[in-house]
């Protein structure tokens, strides 16, 4: 019988790791006609995670340099701050 929960145990870990992966990189894959916008998000409003949290809402101050949000095509650049998020570190 414990063979077979554990069987169990770990299909069921496989098929949620699945999930989570297409989750992720269907939201990594951004927005259409969207940008990834640092440094303007207001407290709570950022849409990902960062080196200091993992999720979305978790930003403690406005404008925090790597916070971002998500902001139509051509608008990141002309906000106060704003700076154009690509790929994982680097900035325009």
């Amino acid at each position: 019988m414990s063979n077979n929960t554990n069987l169990i145990k770990t299909a069921l870990t496989g098929i949620m790791a699945t999930g989570l992966l297409a989750v992720t990189s269907s939201a990594m894959a951004g927005k259409p006609g969207m940008e990834k916008c640092m440094g303007v998000a207001a407290a709570g409003k950022n849409d990902c995670g960062t080196s200091e949290h993992a999720c979305a809402g978790m930003s403690k101050t406005d404008g925090q340099a790597e916070e971002w949000v998500y902001v139509k095509e051509g608008t990141c650049t002309k906000l106060a701050g704003g700076k154009i998020k690509v790929g994982k570190a680097k900035m325009k």
